[in-house]
């Protein structure tokens, strides 16, 4: 059993490699004067790269920083906004719990009421039997 357990883990191995390795297509890099721009085919977002010290780095185009800086500013906003919506919600009063289930209740009664009336019915009229 170990050996079948092995020889499954060994044989499976490349492919969880392959797995965990970026996709080589993904980008595309354009040389353009001294430096060069870097396409994420996935996401359309565009980066400057430059070469320092044999290490490619890249950083955000500035319309794209804005474009990013907007969106954190939008988000930030709106969980701000989401965290004093929930702050301010209180808890029901005893009132509107105690009328929620009178509700309920009248429900659930209203409802069992049908139910016997259905078994009533049922054994007055019973179906015959075919087999």
């Amino acid at each position: 059993m170990k050996i079948l357990v092995l020889t499954l883990g060994v044989s499976l191995l490349p492919f969880a490699a392959m797995a965990a390795e970026p996709d080589a297509s993904r980008f595309q890099l354009e040389r353009s004067g001294d430096h060069f721009v870097r396409l994420d085919r996935q996401t359309g977002a565009m980066s400057i790269c430059q070469d320092k010290d044999g290490a490619l780095v890249c950083r955000m185009a500035a319309d794209e920083r804005a474009a990013y800086e907007d969106e954190l500013d939008r988000l930030s906003k709106r969980v701000t906004a989401l965290e004093q919506n929930t702050a301010q919600r209180a808890l029901p009063s005893d009132a509107e719990v105690d009328r929620s289930i009178s509700i309920m209740e009248r429900m659930m009664k209203s409802f069992m009421g049908m139910v016997k009336e259905f078994q009533a019915e049922e054994n007055a009229n019973p179906l015959p039997q075919k087999t």
